[in-house]
C-alpha cells in the first residue's frame, strides 16, 4: 500500500507529463476476474469431461444390458443404474480424512484438530446402551470365502445347520466409490438370522467412512474386520495380513469402525507374517485395550497359519491356545476362535481338546465347501455317508437359490454356472466314508483315484472339469457352444492332478495329467 507522499509524488508525476491517473482498484479487480473467469472455464471443461464418461458408461452399461443395441440409455434405465451411485456420490460422511490425528478418548475440551466432531456426530448414549454383542459359543460359524461364499451358498449352508453366515471380503474403498460388484457382496437373505460383512482397508478414514455407509444402508449384525488375507494384491496396499504389523494403524482402523458401528465388531488375523516370526499374542494383547465409549472388540479370529504359509500346512492350534491363554490380566479377556484345517467332527472335537481355553465356536472354511453338510455332521457328532443322489440334491438346492437369486435369463444361468463350477471344483475331494479304510479323511489327504459305489458318485469325485460341466448341463441345460471355465483359486495345499480347464474345443477331450494355466492360491 502506498503512503500519502508517495502517492502524491506519483500523481505529480503524472501531472507533469500530462498522463491521467488510473485508479488502481479498477487493475485489481479486472485481474481478479480474469483469474475467476479462467478457473470457472476450467471446471466448466472438467464437468464437461466427467458427463461425457458417465454418458459412455451408461450407453456401455445399457448395450451389455439390452445385447448390443446402440443409441442412449433409456431415461428410467439410466436412473435406476446410477441412483445407488449418486447416493454414494453426494453422502455426506462423518470421519475426516485426518482421522488418525484425532484421539476418540480424550475429552472434548483437549480436542485439538475438529473440535466439534465427536459433539455433533457422536453416536447416542441410547444405542450405545443397546449396542447388540454376537454370541459365537456353540455355534457353527461359516467364515467368509471368496467366490464361493455368495448368498445362494450361504443359503445353502443354512438349511444344512450353519448358524451364522459372513459375505464375503469386501474392500472398503470399492464400498465408498460404490462399485456395484462390491455391494452386491452385501446382500442379506431372510434366512440369514445372524449375518455379518468383513472388509479391509488400508486407512482408518477409509474403514470409518465404509462403516458409515454399512450403518446406514445394510441390515448386519457384525463387521469383520480382514487383517488376515495374504493375497499379494492385498498385502501391498497395506491391507490384509499386512495390517497387524503395523499396530497403531491396526488401532486406528478397529477403533474408527468402533467409532460410527451401532453393531458389533470383531477382527480376523493370522498367526503372524511368518512362522519365525508370529505376533498373533502381541497383537491380541494390545487389542485388548483398544475401546471407544466403553466398547471393544467382540472377539478375534485366529487362522492357524502364517501369511507365508498361506495354505500348505496345518493348522497351529497349540499357539492359537497359547494365544486365548497369554491376554493380559489388565483388561477383560476377548474371545478367541480358531480357524483352520475342520473338515470332520472328530477334527472340531480335537480342536476343541488342543485348545481348550478358546471359545467353542465351529469356525468352517475350505471344509464347509468340501462338505457342505458339515454343519449337520458337528452337530449331530456324526461321520454321515453321504450317497451320491442326497449330493446332487444339495447341487440341485444351490442351482435353485442361484436362479432365484441372479436370475433365470441367460446372464444368470451363466452366472449360477460359473459358481456351481467353481463349487465342484472343491467337492470333488469329497471322499464318501463307505470307502474308506480307516476314519477320518483329513482335508490335506490326497486319495488317489476311485471307482465310486455308482457311475454318479465316480463323476462326481471326478477331478476334470470336462467332467464338472458335464454335471452343470445336467442341472442347467446345455452349455454355450463358446462357454469356457477356469477355477479362479487353487489350493497349494492340495494340487489335483487333472485338467483344471475347460473349453468348448476340448469337450469331448481326454483329461490330460497336467494343469492348464497359472492359477492362484485360494485366499
Amino acid at each position: 500500500q502506498e503512503t500519502k507522499e508517495e502517492k502524491e509524488k506519483r500523481l505529480n508525476d503524472l501531472a507533469k507529463r500530462n498522463i491521467q491517473p488510473v485508479k488502481r482498484e479498477y487493475l485489481i479487480i479486472e485481474k481478479e476476474q480474469v483469474k475467476k473467469d479462467v478457473v470457472v472455464t476450467k471446471k466448466e471443461e472438467v464437468n464437461t469431461l466427467k458427463k461425457t464418461k458417465e454418458q459412455n458408461r451408461k450407453k456401455r452399461v445399457w448395450e451389455e444390458i439390452s445385447g448390443g443395441q446402440s443409441g442412449s440409455v433409456p431415461k428410467g434405465i439410466a436412473n435406476e443404474l446410477n441412483r445407488f451411485t449418486a447416493n454414494m456420490r453426494d453422502f455426506h460422511y462423518e470421519t475426516p480424512k485426518v482421522w488418525n490425528e484425532i484421539d476418540i478418548n480424550e475429552p472434548l475440551s483437549r480436542s485439538k484438530n475438529f473440535p466439534h466432531w465427536w459433539q455433533e456426530h457422536d453416536i447416542p448414549a441410547a444405542e450405545l446402551r443397546e449396542r447388540k454383542l454376537i454370541d459365537f459359543s456353540d455355534k457353527v460359524y461359516v467364515a467368509p470365502l471368496t467366490t464361493i461364499g455368495n448368498l445362494p451358498w450361504r443359503r445353502l449352508l443354512i438349511s444344512l445347520g450353519a448358524d451364522i453366515t459372513c459375505a464375503e471380503m469386501s474392500l472398503a474403498s470399492s464400498l465408498i466409490d460404490g462399485a456395484n460388484t462390491e455391494w452386491a457382496h452385501l446382500r442379506r437373505h431372510p434366512d440369514e438370522k445372524i449375518f455379518g460383512i468383513q472388509i479391509t482397508a488400508p486407512k482408518p478414514y477409509v474403514s470409518g467412512r465404509a462403516c458409515e455407509m454399512i450403518r446406514d444402508y445394510c441390515q448386519v449384525d457384525f463387521v469383520d474386520i480382514n487383517m488376515g488375507c495374504p493375497l499379494d494384491t492385498v498385502c501391498n496396499n497395506g491391507m490384509g495380513a499386512f495390517l497387524p504389523t503395523k499396530i497403531k494403524k491396526a488401532e486406528s482402523i478397529v477403533k474408527s469402525c468402533l467409532a460410527v458401528l451401532p453393531c458389533a465388531v470383531t477382527c480376523k488375523i493370522r498367526t503372524g507374517w511368518t512362522n519365525d516370526k508370529r505376533s498373533a499374542h502381541t497383537f491380541v494383547g494390545f487389542a485388548q485395550s483398544w475401546q471407544v465409549k466403553g466398547h471393544s472388540l467382540n472377539c478375534v479370529f485366529i487362522h492357524g497359519r502364517s501369511r507365508n504359509d498361506r495354505y500348505s500346512r496345518l493348522a497351529d492350534w497349540d499357539y492359537i491356545n497359547t494365544v486365548a491363554s497369554l491376554q493380559d490380566d489388565y483388561a477383560a479377556p476377548l474371545p478367541i476362535i480358531g480357524n483352520g484345517d475342520i473338515l470332520t467332527y472328530h477334527d472340531y472335537e480335537m480342536s476343541r481338546k488342543t485348545a481348550p481355553n478358546t471359545c467353542n465356536c465351529a469356525m468352517l472354511g475350505r471344509g464347509a465347501i468340501i462338505k457342505p453338510w458339515l454343519p449337520t455332521e458337528i452337530k449331530e457328532k456324526r461321520n454321515w455317508d453321504v450317497s451320491a443322489p442326497e449330493r446332487l440334491e444339495f447341487l440341485k438346492t444351490f442351482v435353485r437359490y442361484g436362479l432365484e437369486h441372479w436370475g433365470a435369463d441367460e446372464t444368470g444361468i451363466a452366472r449360477t454356472r460359473r459358481f456351481l463350477l467353481e463349487m465342484l471344483s472343491f467337492t470333488c475331494r469329497y471322499t464318501p466314508v463307505g470307502l474308506l479304510e480307516r476314519l477320518p479323511q483329513r482335508i490335506h489327504d490326497r486319495p488317489p483315484r476311485y471307482y465310486g459305489r455308482s457311475d454318479l458318485e465316480t463323476l462326481l469325485s471326478s477331478p476334470a472339469a470336462t467332467d464338472w460341466v458335464k454335471i452343470s448341463n445336467m442341472l442347467l441345460g446345455p452349455a454355450p457352444s463358446d462357454f469356457s471355465f477356469q477355477p479362479k483359486h487353487a489350493s497349494n495345499s492340495y494340487a489335483i492332478p487333472a485338467a483344471q480347464s475347460y473349453s468348448s474345443s476340448d469337450a469331448d477331450a481326454v483329461a490330460s495329467s497336467s494343469t492348464k494355466g497359472p492359477m492362484r492360491d485360494w485366499g
